[in-house]
């Protein structure tokens, strides 16, 4: 299937005084002369038309458990369907996905797909949802709008892994169709934002702020702990305060190890004691489910009750191994587990447990 030049005709864009095509999907606004990339490099000026150029085009799929996303209070040990496209609205020097998100051609775009194909192949293969990752699928919303509608009239779930960069009209219309959404805040610093990943803080915060409180998505948050960047302890305070403060306690925090990749080959990987040490501060500060992440910890992994301890999930990599949550409570204390622990159909109708 190849896109059409209807399908990649965004909607995100206004002409300028100055007779460019200025893109409004994300806070960078690029203002482009036909022909002209936007920093994302996959939105572009076609003849006064801003086009999306990987609509219906993937860099890959795979079924994945949907602990990798990582959700870890969303259908424990489901199968989800991951897909996504190429380019980026932010650049990260220490970006893991940089091979897709920093693309400048094309030709990584080896399937082509339509939205109702993914939604039925998502079915067939017995997945539970669809991942919109890889690459921030907020850069392709209307091909990832499209096909939410799709998965979601097939009765499975939706899951955006994003970095939330992204502004607040597009916002609306492509969080409409998720279910659940992994934010990616990558530091509470705004000079970290400007320094190493080239945008701002306040867009982000903004958008976890609006998941929380203005829709019914399942949010989680996932930070990367880079040595020497954002791993001091007053940073960790910070963050895990910020979350606790205007998210809310009941936010999963997955606290996740770096890797040397892309720009920052002579950066080391972040000591499991740095990560274990950090998840201590978040829950010192109030949060209820805070977890670690690429690396061996099985405390770090588990699932409690924050009411009386209890242990409820337990994983193994991404693996569960034990799943004791009951009609979303504990089991041994009754307390309200919050998360989305039914079968999509249903998880469709009531979309969340709690609020």
């Amino acid at each position: 299937m190849t896109a059409s030049v209807a399908d990649r005709t965004t909607r995100y864009w206004h002409l300028g005084d100055d007779g460019r095509v200025v893109c409004d999907l994300c806070p960078r606004h690029c203002a482009l002369r036909d022909g002209q990339a936007g920093f994302c490099f996959v939105r572009r000026n076609v003849g006064g038309q801003l086009e999306l150029a990987t609509y219906g085009r993937a860099s890959g799929f795979a079924v994945d458990p949907i602990e990798k996303k990582p959700l870890y209070h969303v259908l424990p040990g489901a199968e989800v369907l991951s897909f996504g496209t190429a380019g980026c609205s932010l650049a990260c020097r220490f970006c893991q996905n940089w091979e897709i998100s920093a693309a400048t051609e094309l030709a990584i775009l080896g399937i082509d797909a339509s939205p109702e194909a993914i939604a039925a192949t998502a079915a067939r293969r017995g997945c539970q949802g669809v991942a919109y990752t890889y690459n921030d699928p907020t850069i392709f919303a209307e091909y990832a709008i499209d096909t939410a509608r799709a998965v979601r009239a097939s009765g499975l779930l939706n899951i955006a892994v994003t970095a939330g960069y992204i502004e607040p009209p597009p916002r609306a219309e492509f969080f409409e169709f998720m279910d659940a959404a992994n934010v990616d805040l990558k530091s509470i610093r705004p000079d970290f934002y400007r320094r190493i990943v080239n945008g701002h803080l306040e867009p982000v915060q903004d958008t976890l702020r609006y998941l929380v409180h203005e829709t019914d998505i399942w949010v989680e948050v996932t930070n990367l702990v880079i040595p020497g960047l954002n791993d001091s302890e007053a940073e960790l305070h910070e963050l895990a305060a910020w979350i606790a403060s205007d998210l809310g306690p009941d936010v999963p925090l997955h606290l996740s190890a770096f890797h040397p990749s892309h720009r920052m080959l002579d950066v080391s990987r972040t000591p499991p004691a740095t990560l274990r040490k950090a998840r201590q501060i978040a829950i010192d500060e109030g949060l209820h489910f805070v977890h670690t992440g690429n690396i061996a910890d099985e405390e770090g992994s588990t699932t409690y009750c924050p009411q009386c301890g209890a242990s409820l999930l337990v994983r193994n990599g991404y693996t569960v191994t034990k799943d004791a949550i009951a009609d979303g409570h504990c089991p041994t204390c009754a307390a309200l587990i919050p998360g989305i622990w039914v079968d999509p159909a249903t998880a469709l109708r009531l979309r969340r447990m709690t609020k």
